[in-house]
């Protein structure tokens, strides 16, 4: 009996030492990451420069993987321009150092790109900073058919997103009309010929250069603590298909024990509604922000994830209270997505997807392109891509709750009441909110839950 202290104290080392194994493991695995960002600038611009440099210093990127090119300062180019200073230039720079594996020849395409054999790439993430244009128009003298694809009225275009086209800079010869298939969509363990085939873009951009740093600032900050608020679901749109999106974002979060309001009115929420540290929104189905979110002062909490679908949701980035995606930065967001152009529904992001490879611990770069079913096509992300939401779990944010500020604590606190009300255990939710209340006296937030469940108010889900 006297070896057994011993022995106990072998497991527990043994068991710290495996935690701190893989901890180092993971580590070792977001550092060899953030070395293999490459990160895009506009060189006519002092503002994206700035911020390249900026987003390379806080992530530990190195500074040569930064490639500056001179490029226009509108936010919609022309396919020749487009190819003429981003494509062929980041591609021939990106082969130049040895990122993408390929031999050239002299001869160009219909669209003047280099026929290059391209065997793979390196590069983890691309991160387009604010300055490089978003969105590339339609040339019908580029214009020719895709079959089958182009025998759908709605795929007659080459107009789509920079950062779609950009996303297909390892792989030469593409069909620059209609769409190209996502070869990640929905594989949770892509394989090397998949992954060799995109790569991953996410930009870092928004209403002003503030806004578009606060992205880098607020993912950083928000993995020191992990993603902590409530969750918000406005289901009520115009497509079923859309909707079913969305109920499956709400047994998602509410599977995650998430504080939560959903909304299945056919309007969006009203200005009126509760909306109290949206760390994770995902709604439609509106032209124009609108809602708790032109509240006077209204922020988002750190590392936010918020989305808004719509079809027009990222025609520009430049303005605060137009569309959606520019005004979820300007009001703090730390990660969203949006449409440059018509996409048509099942080729936007889809929510329930993104949120369900976040919360399994995979980066933004990687969830969205998990989420997204084609390129060279109309979608965006925003955000740094090396974020990751869920990096510190929930039961981590229970042990050092203390340590929160009261901005924080309560929904922490919400969502292990949460927790223990899918248990089936009420009483013992009340308990840790009358506890939470003894050390932090006076939070409304508690107090009104507190009195909900006193009334019988236990639910699975918020309404």
């Amino acid at each position: 009996m006297a070896l057994l202290p011993g022995y106990f104290l072998r497991v527990l080392l043994a068991g710290l030492a495996v935690v701190m194994a893989d901890r180092t493991v993971a580590r070792a695995v977001e550092d060899d990451a953030a070395k293999r960002v490459i990160v895009l600038a506009n060189a006519s611009s002092a503002e994206s420069m700035r911020l390249a440099r900026y987003y390379a210093e806080k992530r530990a990127i190195p500074a040569e993987n930064i490639v500056a090119l001179p490029m226009t300062l509108a936010e919609t180019i022309g396919w020749r321009e487009f190819v003429d200073t981003v494509y062929q230039p980041l591609q021939d720079e990106l082969i130049k150092r040895g990122w993408v594996e390929a031999t050239g020849s002299t001869l160009t395409d219909e669209v003047g790109r280099k026929k290059y054999a391209v065997l793979g790439h390196r590069v983890s993430y691309l991160v387009t900073c604010r300055g490089v244009p978003l969105r590339v128009e339609h040339d019908q003298s580029l214009y020719a058919e895709v079959k089958p694809l182009t025998g759908t009225a709605a795929f007659r275009t080459n107009h789509g997103a920079v950062d779609a086209e950009l996303a297909l800079v390892a792989r030469s010869g593409y069909p620059i009309n209609a769409y190209v298939p996502n070869p990640l969509f929905q594989k949770e363990r892509p394989t090397s010929l998949d992954l060799g085939k995109v790569i991953k873009v996410s930009r870092l951009d928004g209403p002003g250069l503030e806004a578009a740093m606060g992205l880098v600032d607020h993912a950083i900050e928000a993995e020191k603590r992990g993603l902590i608020g409530r969750g918000y679901v406005d289901v009520g749109g115009p497509h079923p298909e859309g909707d079913q999106w969305m109920e499956d974002v709400v047994k998602q979060l509410t599977a995650l024990d998430y504080d939560m309001s959903v909304d299945r009115a056919p309007e969006t929420m009203s200005a009126e509604a509760r909306f109290d540290a949206p760390a994770l929104y995902f709604g439609w189905y509106a032209w124009q922000v609108n809602g708790p979110f032109t509240r006077e002062g209204f922020r988002f909490p750190p590392g936010a994830v918020a989305l808004h679908i719509h079809s027009f949701s990222a025609e520009t980035l430049s303005a605060v209270d137009r569309t959606w995606t520019g005004p979820l930065v300007a009001r703090g967001v730390t990660a969203t997505v949006g449409n440059v152009y018509e996409p048509y529904l099942t080729f936007t992001h889809h929510p329930h997807l993104l949120l369900r490879a976040l919360a399994r611990g995979e980066t933004w770069g990687d969830a969205v392109f998990y989420s997204l079913r084609a390129v060279s096509w109309q979608c965006v992300a925003i955000g740094d891509p090396l974020y990751r939401p869920f990096k510190v779990r929930f039961a981590e944010q229970w042990v050092k709750r203390a340590e929160l500020p009261n901005g924080l604590y309560p929904y922490v606190i919400l969502r292990e009441v949460r927790r223990l009300e899918r248990a089936g255990q009420p009483e013992q939710a009340a308990g840790v909110l009358r506890e939470a209340l003894k050390e932090r006296p006076g939070m409304a937030v508690l107090e009104a839950r507190l009195t909900e469940l006193s009334e019988g108010g236990g639910r699975a889900e918020a309404k």
